[in-house]
């Protein structure tokens, strides 16, 4: 076999060197796959850009400010078509890397936003030299002579050989499933976590019983790869304290890791740290799903920074105006990725496999999916071939992929986001509908009854099943529950925009005094309305997804968009789990509950004539007779369980007065207990199993006022 071409490669010496200039052997490399490559005597680097006119390979020695070599590539030795590769030998691991990329003459400068001066973030690198420290400002070097007064941040070639037995992801069937939202480092920051490590990887693992006793399946991670969270220029107006980008749909890589998240110091312990955490979830039966953000990126409009995309190819990675370069903005962000561009689609195809297969996440939250569903022009495909690869990816076969199914420019694709039999939904109809009813709204009644039963109207006509509905009542966007029986509007003065951030309906009811208040008969009523959303969420078919901290009355002071603050606003308070230890309760014997009764967790949508369900019925104050009118503020749900499982029968009333409800008789001679009473004191409201109450009146039950009643036959 012909060897491949080596040379003493062409490089410019950088700076001053201690051990004086250097020579370096390379040879052309190959251009797959795209990133850093590890081979034994050396590493291959390759990346792609089409409409470069040059591209500079830039390597640092760990921790030095300047290259230490560059390495221009030769367009006819080191490209493969739009790829651009090089191998380089007698480097290793540790290494730190990047590009100078330009173009000469640029005769569309609108188009093409070469600038040489820059030296960029590889799209794959799997690692990023620095930013163990949260807000750690990213720098990029723009030229070799430049001074920074904080760390310059490149790729780094990294080889972790953690070892990870015998785990691989848990496959728990979505239906199974109860997911929990949660940002790594609000989880444990504050103080009252009294972990080793607050905000980190390692904080999350010393708090897995907490989920464990919850009785969680999933938990949902809010961004953990690599963003800029230094880039919000505004401070806070009532404090003068700078604020951030928070939660972190900010994106600089969709493959390196938030380094800030790490407990340790070193360049890729945070890699480790990230999958010790991973391997301890799966051990305590917790599957992971991360919040990925692949809709824009943190370089922002034609105002923005540069890092990474831009630089390699503007035209490429960005749904741009050809005319004018002007950024589409249907993120919201300042720019829009272009997603169905067939090297963008590979790019999010090799992050997703690469975070299934090298780190054992369960699956991924796409935010403002409905965004890769949009051609280059923006227009919204009928069949996104992005959409349609994730979906019959064999890698991903078994992953979980969930949309949240919107974006920013008013496209709502809830019930409507092309599947493929694969995909699920945040269902924000869910959500709204819920909230409505629970406040008291009126005309609500029928939808609600909708909801209960797993969302129908929405998913059962493109052949989904009820699973496909993600079930939440609040999210990470939005009020927590606490506060949406608090504020019946937002208080967002501390984000620095006037309050006209974050939506103005909110479905919220403060119950009768807006903010916090010392009145028994206030708390009491705002408790009770939390046990009635909570019962409304874990009893309804499809996935419940509840927000950390929910469980145990977390409070934003009434900031629905709390974004930016990274401060006690957002960090979870654990000196609530004693405050709040009743909702607490309330939430875990509910959420155990679901899980010993198949019921709730049905494969297909009910019918009566279908063998494979129980029976569902609604009913009324009268059996047999459920008031759909404008006026009605109650309804109850009888599912049979047949000899397999309990009966169960739901009563909400949302009325500001008790109703008498007869009841419906149970199947198979059971008899009705009560599991449920929201408007009963702890610890009556929820009963431990097998310690339910006999009726002593099986055939009628009066309901209090703003309550749900859960009643199982045995």
């Amino acid at each position: 076999m012909k060897k491949p071409a080596r040379k003493t490669h062409k490089t410019k010496e950088i700076g001053n060197q201690e051990n004086g200039a250097a020579t370096y052997r390379t040879s052309r490399g190959v251009p797959l796959p795209l990133g850093p490559t590890l081979k034994p005597n050396g590493i291959n680097f390759s990346v792609f850009s089409r409409n470069a006119g040059c591209v500079t390979l830039a390597l640092f020695l760990p921790g030095k400010p300047h290259p230490r070599v560059e390495f221009p590539l030769d367009p006819r030795f080191n490209r493969t078509g739009d790829i651009w590769h090089v191998f380089v030998e007698g480097i290793e691991r540790g290494i730190e890397y990047g590009y100078r990329v330009d173009k000469s003459p640029n005769q569309h400068p609108q188009l093409h936003r070469f600038d040489g001066r820059l030296i960029l973030l590889d799209p794959y690198a799997r690692a990023l030299s620095g930013g163990n420290q949260w807000g750690e400002t990213l720098h990029l070097k723009t030229s070799r002579s430049s001074a920074r007064t904080a760390r310059s941040r490149n790729g780094l070639v990294v080889e972790d050989n953690f070892d990870w037995g015998i785990d691989q992801p848990l496959n728990i069937h979505l239906a199974d499933s109860i997911i929990y939202e949660m940002h790594v480092r609000g989880f444990t920051r504050h103080s009252s976590s009294n972990v080793a490590h607050p905000g980190t990887f390692k904080g999350v693992i010393e708090k897995i019983p907490h989920l464990k006793e919850l009785g969680v399946t999933a938990v949902e991670l809010m961004p953990i790869a690599e963003f800029e969270e230094c880039d919000n220029p505004r401070s806070n107006p009532l404090t003068g304290e700078p604020l951030t980008n928070y939660w972190g749909y900010q994106p600089v890589s969709f493959f390196a890791l938030k380094a800030a998240y790490s407990a340790g110091s070193s360049d890729w312990g945070h890699i480790s740290e990230f999958k010790a955490m991973i391997k301890a979830l799966h051990e305590a039966g917790i599957e992971v799903i991360l919040d990925v953000v692949f809709n824009h990126t943190a370089e922002g409009n034609e105002k923005g920074p540069t890092f990474c995309f831009r630089g390699f190819d503007n035209a490429v990675y960005y749904m741009i105006d050809p005319m004018t370069g002007a950024y589409a903005n249907y993120s919201g962000c300042g720019n829009t990725l272009n997603c169905n561009h067939p090297v963008v689609r590979t790019l999010i195809l090799d992050a997703l496999r690469y975070w299934v297969t090298e780190m054992h996440v369960d699956g991924f939250r796409f935010d403002l999916a409905s965004i890769l569903g949009r051609a280059s022009d923006g227009s919204v495909l009928s069949d996104p071939p992005l959409l349609e690869r994730i979906a019959g990816d064999p890698v991903l076969a078994n992953t979980k992929l969930i949309a949240e199914a919107w974006d920013a420019a008013g496209l709502y694709q809830v019930g409507s986001f092309p599947n493929w039999g694969r995909w699920a939904e945040w269902n924000g109809k869910f959500r709204d509908d819920i909230r409505r009813f629970i406040k008291g709204d009126a005309g609500v009644v029928p939808v609600l009854a909708t909801r209960l039963a797993g969302s129908a109207d929405l998913y059962q006509g493109s052949g989904r099943a009820p699973y496909h509905s993600i079930n939440f009542i609040t999210s990470h966007d939005g009020f927590t529950l606490a506060d949406l029986v608090t504020y019946s509007s937002k208080r967002n003065q501390a984000n620095g925009e006037d309050n006209l951030d974050g939506i103005d309906q909110n479905h919220s009811w403060n119950c009768g005094v807006e903010g916090p208040s010392e009145a028994p008969e206030i708390q009491a009523l705002r408790m009770r309305q939390m046990k009635n959303f909570a019962a409304a969420l874990l009893i309804s078919q499809g996935v419940p997804m509840i927000l950390s901290g929910d469980e145990m009355g977390k409070t934003q002071q009434g900031n629905n968009n709390a974004y930016c603050q990274d401060n006690v606003i957002n960090w979870l308070n654990w000196q609530l789990l004693d405050t709040n230890a009743e909702l607490f309760r309330f939430f875990k014997l509910l959420i155990r509950f679901r899980k010993q009764h198949h019921i709730l967790r049905g494969r297909h949508f009910f019918e009566r004539e279908n063998h494979r369900n129980p029976g569902l019925t609604w009913h009324g104050v009268k059996p047999d007779q459920p008031d759909w009118s404008w006026h009605s503020r109650s309804l109850a749900m009888h599912l049979a369980g047949g000899r397999g499982d309990v009966d169960c029968y739901v009563i909400a009333n949302a009325y500001w007065d008790g109703l008498e409800f007869e009841l419906a008789p149970a199947s198979e001679q059971k008899r009705w207990f009560r599991f449920v009473d929201t408007a009963l004191k702890s610890p009556k409201d929820i009963c431990e199993e097998g310690k339910e109450k006999l009726l002593v009146e099986q055939s009628r039950y009066r309901v209090a006022p703003h309550s749900v009643v859960v009643l199982i036959g045995k």
